[in-house]
């Protein structure tokens, strides 16, 4: 088989020596260098004009792949319609509690009560995928569109979620730092305000008798910011919360879970770029965290066996970068503890469970 461009040698530019590795690892702290030896061929990173000259032109011909837009949109449109679906069942429950409609009522008038779900919780998912993506073209690091992930109902959210594909190494802690914390920071950003409004557009009710709901768990934030905005609630009573207060909690859901300091997640990434090779210890302490609460709530089982297959497949050492053993400064420390307080204000021990109000 004749070889790829990625198995042919990376020749250096004429008049200009390679640095030694350790030279080349105190460079890619602030910039990718143009050759990456012993981590990539030549086609896999941006090009200077310069540099290019120097390169024999079998090199050049080798390129990422583009993305297919088409098949970012068509995920688009699918999950904006099962995120609908799912949010016209819950305007449409809303309702209901509030003594506005009455069962067998017609389904359509309950589609703007939808749409208000399904545009918040893809402007969070949407957010958070921007946030690596815009990271990524900051540092010119090749990364796809977001492809978000349609699931139809009876799954409770409409989504699975979204995710971007980042199709070249990551050279330094600084940058897989800056590409980590991104993601779930715009998330967030977002998140706080849709949990505002739609706590803001919430009910307190009197609780029907004998009504049997599946209860989700109010993370940190939400007990705030309830507070803030509710206030207490007398007992008798409970709050019919509006469609965007779910996507608000599904959103710290997905936040909570990335931040999660093992592997490949984005709580993975800020783990390793601020301890270097201790990481791995966090990465089983974490795992062990996580199968425990499969005791506590079974609404943690199939993420557990999601993280343990991902440690499986990729291994529990994060890949490593050229500086492990150099800081990240400061500031990214403190970065760094925004990520962990973030996560303890949307962490819920036992997100979904199923219980009978007003016996």
């Amino acid at each position: 088989m004749a070889p790829t461009p990625d198995d042919l040698p990376v020749p250096a530019p004429e008049g200009r020596e390679v640095p030694p590795a350790d030279e080349r690892g105190r460079g890619a702290r602030t910039h990718p260098p143009p050759f990456l030896i012993d981590y990539a061929s030549v086609p896999r990173i941006p090009l200077e004009a310069e540099t290019r000259e120097a390169l024999p032109e079998r090199f050049l011909r080798a390129t990422y792949p583009r993305d297919r837009v088409w098949v970012h949109v068509l995920l688009f449109l699918a999950t904006v319609l099962t995120t609908t679906m799912v949010g016209m069942e819950l305007w449409g429950s809303h309702e209901f509690m509030a003594g506005r409609v009455s069962p067998g009522s017609p389904v359509w008038p309950l589609l703007p009560g939808g749409l208000w779900y399904s545009f918040a919780v893809l402007a969070i998912l949407g957010s958070h995928e921007m946030g690596h993506y815009l990271a990524c073209s900051h540092y010119r690091i090749n990364a796809s569109l977001p492809y978000f992930l349609p699931v139809p109902p009876p799954f409770i959210a409409g989504t699975l979620g979204a995710f971007i594909r980042i199709r070249q190494p990551i050279l330094s802690k600084r940058q897989l730092f800056d590409i980590g914390i991104a993601g779930p920071l715009a998330g967030f950003a977002v998140a706080v305000p849709v949990l505002f409004v739609g706590l803001a557009l919430s009910d307190v009710i009197a609780i029907p008798k004998g009504l049997e709901v599946r209860e989700f768990a109010d993370p940190l934030l939400f007990k705030i910011v309830g507070w803030l905005v509710v206030g207490p609630i007398r007992d008798g009573y409970t709050l019919n919360a509006h469609p965007l207060v779910f996507a608000a909690w599904f959103g710290c859901l997905a936040t909570a879970l990335n931040l999660f300091p093992i592997g490949q997640l984005d709580g993975g990434h800020i783990s390793y770029a601020v301890l270097g090779r201790h990481a791995t210890t966090v990465t089983f302490v974490a795992l062990s965290v996580a199968i425990a609460l499969t005791f506590v709530s079974l609404s943690w089982i199939v993420w557990t066996i999601l993280l343990v297959v991902m440690l499986y497949v990729f291994g529990p050492r994060h890949p490593r970068t050229a500086d492990e053993d150099l800081p990240i400064g400061r500031g990214r420390l403190v970065l760094a503890l925004i990520a962990a307080i973030i996560l303890a204000l949307c962490f819920m021990p036992s997100p979904i469970n199923e219980v009978i109000l007003g016996r």
